[in-house]
C-alpha cells in the first residue's frame, strides 16, 4: 500500500509557528478556510503527531530531534508547556522525588535549589530544556486533541484538534494520568453558593483569609497544601475520608559546595541521579509482599508519633491499610498544621451540602464559604481514551471498558496501528519516579519508528497474544503486592477492582524489556513502494 500525497496547512492565527505548506494534489482546489472551520481537504502530513507538552512529549520530541527525525508537531490544548507542572500551582506544590531523579538523564540540571524541586522550579525546567534542545518551533498551543481516527485504507491517523485537521504515520500520546481532577459526586455540591476548586485549578483571585474553608480529602496535594494555607484561614474543617501514611521528608537545600560539585565535576550529578534510581528499587522488593514492608510502617509510624503527642488524635490518624497500598506521602508540615486550634478533622461522611453549609453522617451541620476539593484525578478513566478511534471504529474507552485498560509494554495497544501511548496502563511507579519510566518507553517508541522505517511498513499493530500473555504476567506480579493486597482502595484500582495503573517489580525490568523493540510480537503491513522522504 502506498501512502497518499499531503496538502498545505492552512493559516492559523493561534499557530505562532505555521506550518511549512507543501505541494498540493492536483484535485485540491479548496480556498484556505477560516481557522475555527478548518478544510478536512486540506491538512498536514507528519512522520509523528505528539499529544501533550508535559514531561513525556518533551522528552518524546527532544529524543525525535536527536535521532534525526524532524518531521513531527506536539499538540498542546494549554498556552504553555509543562503538563502538570504547569497546571497545580497550589500553595506549597512540590515533588516527592528527589529532583537529580525527577528529570531527564539526557538534561541534567545543575541549579536545583533543594533536594526536592519545587512546582515553579520544575515547570522553569521543562521550559528552560524545550528551549535547550530546540523543540518550540514543533509546539502548538491551543491545539486540544478533538479526535483521532485510524484510516485504514490509507495507513494513518486522521487528527483534528481545535485549529486544524491533520494526518500522522504515527500517534503519539503524552496525556498522562494526572491531567484530568476528579470531580466528587458529593450531595448537594451544585447548590453551594460560595467558591469551589479543585486544587489542581487553584483560584489565585480567591483569598482566603480569614476565611471557612473545607478540604475534602487527604491524599498528596492536601499534604501540601494545607500547611501553606492554614494560618490564613479563619477555619478549616479537613474532611478525611482515610488517613494517609506520611513520613518525614527529607528535604534540605543544596549548599554552595554541593551546587559547585554539580556544575563543575564530570559525572557527579549522574552518579547522584543514578544513585537515587537504584536506591529507590529496593522499596519494590518491600512492597512486594505486605510482610516485607515493616520497617517503612514503623518510619511512618514513628513520624507520626514524634509529631503528635495526643494519643486520641494519634489514633485517628494511623492508616488501617498497609503502607504503601495507598502512596506513601512526605511531609514535615503536615502533621504540625492539622494539629493547630483552627483545623478540625472531620472523619465523618459527607451526607449533604447546602448552599451555605457541609452536613456530615453525625448530624453537625458546618458552615463554610469555600470548598477545595483534592480529590485527584480521572486516572483509570482517562479522557483521550474516549477520543481515539481504532481500527475497528471503537474508541480506545470502549475497547478498554470490554476488555479491560491494558496494552503491551503499558505502550501499544491491539486494534490500535502505530499508536503509542507514554504512561500507559501499568506503568505507574509507587517506589520511583516517572521519568525512569517515560524514558524507557521513549526508547522503546524510538526504536519502533526506526523499525517502520528499515523494513518500509505502514503500520505496526501488536498481535492479541502477546499483549495478552504480557498483561497475564503483569498479573502474576501484581497478585500479593501492596497495592493489591494491602487492605486499601487506591487510584491505583478502577471501579471492578484490578489495577491498571501500577508496574509492580523493580525498573530495571522494564527498562530491559523496552530497550529494543520486538518486532515478531506486531502484525504488520509494508509499503509496495517506499516513498522518498517527506519534504517538510
Amino acid at each position: 500500500m502506498t501512502t497518499t500525497a499531503e496538502h498545505p496547512t492552512p493559516a492559523n492565527p493561534d499557530d505562532p509557528t505555521p506550518a511549512t505548506a507543501v505541494p498540493a494534489a492536483a484535485d485540491d482546489t479548496a480556498t484556505t478556510p477560516h481557522p475555527t472551520t478548518p478544510n478536512p481537504l486540506r491538512v498536514r502530513h507528519l512522520k509523528a503527531a505528539i499529544i501533550g507538552a508535559g514531561i513525556s512529549g518533551l522528552g518524546t520530541a527532544i529524543r525525535l530531534l536527536q535521532t534525526g527525525t524532524d518531521d513531527f508537531l506536539v499538540f498542546e490544548r494549554a498556552h504553555d508547556l509543562g503538563g502538570t507542572w504547569r497546571d497545580n500551582t497550589y500553595p506549597g506544590c512540590a515533588c516527592d522525588v528527589q529532583a537529580h531523579l525527577y528529570s531527564f538523564s539526557f538534561a541534567r540540571n545543575p541549579a536545583w535549589k533543594s533536594t526536592f524541586a519545587t512546582q515553579a522550579e520544575v515547570h522553569t525546567y521543562l521550559k528552560d530544556t524545550a528551549r535547550r534542545f530546540g523543540i518550540e518551533p514543533h509546539l502548538r498551543y491551543g491545539h486540544e486533541l478533538l479526535d483521532a481516527t485510524w484510516d485504514q485504507d490509507h495507513r494513518h491517523w486522521r487528527i483534528h484538534t481545535t485549529h486544524g485537521h491533520y494526518t500522522a504515520q504515527v500517534l503519539i500520546t503524552g496525556t498522562g494520568y494526572l491531567s484530568e481532577p476528579a470531580i466528587p459526586d458529593l450531595p448537594g455540591l451544585d447548590t453551594f453558593t460560595g467558591t469551589v476548586f479543585h486544587s489542581s485549578q487553584w483560584r489565585h483571585d480567591h483569598d482566603l483569609t480569614g476565611r471557612n474553608v473545607a478540604v475534602i480529602g487527604t491524599g498528596a496535594s492536601a499534604i501540601q497544601f494545607v500547611p501553606a494555607i492554614q494560618p490564613q484561614v479563619a477555619r478549616l474543617h479537613l474532611h478525611q475520608r482515610t488517613p494517609p501514611w506520611v513520613a518525614a521528608k527529607p528535604d534540605k537545600p543544596n549548599t554552595p559546595r554541593h551546587t559547585w560539585m554539580l556544575r563543575h565535576l564530570p559525572g557527579y550529578q549522574l552518579l547522584r541521579r543514578n544513585f537515587n534510581k537504584h536506591g529507590r528499587e529496593i522499596v519494590a522488593f518491600f512492597m512486594s509482599r505486605p510482610g516485607r514492608t515493616t520497617g517503612m510502617k514503623n518510619m511512618a509510624a514513628g513520624h507520626l508519633k514524634k509529631s503528635v503527642p495526643d494519643p486520641d488524635l494519634r489514633k485517628r490518624l494511623t492508616p488501617d491499610y498497609t503502607v504503601g497500598c495507598k502512596r506513601l506521602l512526605f511531609s514535615n508540615t503536615w502533621y504540625p498544621a492539622i494539629q493547630q486550634p483552627n483545623v478540625d478533622i472531620i472523619p465523618d461522611t459527607i451526607t449533604d451540602i447546602g448552599p451555605t453549609h457541609i452536613t456530615t453522617a453525625d448530624g453537625t451541620r458546618r458552615t463554610v464559604d469555600t470548598i477545595i476539593l483534592a480529590t485527584g484525578f480521572t486516572a483509570t478513566d482517562r479522557p483521550i481514551a474516549h477520543r481515539i478511534h481504532g481500527r475497528n471504529g471503537h474508541t480506545l474507552h470502549h475497547t478498554w471498558t470490554t476488555h479491560g485498560m491494558q496494552a503491551h509494554r503499558g505502550t501499544t495497544i491491539h486494534g490500535f496501528p502505530n499508536l503509542f501511548m507514554l504512561l500507559g496502563p501499568n506503568t505507574t511507579l509507587g517506589h520511583s519516579s516517572q521519568t525512569v519510566m517515560i524514558e524507557a518507553q521513549i526508547t522503546y517508541i524510538i526504536n519502533a519508528l526506526k523499525t517502520l522505517d528499515k523494513h518500509h511498513l505502514t503500520s505496526l499493530e501488536i498481535r492479541p497474544e502477546a499483549q495478552t500473555a504480557y498483561n497475564k504476567t503483569l498479573t502474576k506480579h501484581l497478585t500479593g503486592t501492596v497495592w493489591n493486597a494491602g487492605g486499601c482502595t487506591s487510584w491505583y484500582t478502577d471501579k471492578h477492582g484490578n489495577n491498571p495503573s501500577i508496574w509492580p517489580t523493580y525498573t530495571f525490568r522494564f527498562r530491559k524489556q523496552t530497550r529494543h523493540f520486538d518486532l515478531p510480537n506486531y502484525q504488520t503491513a509494508t509499503l509496495t513502494h517506499p516513498q522518498p522522504p517527506n519534504p517538510t
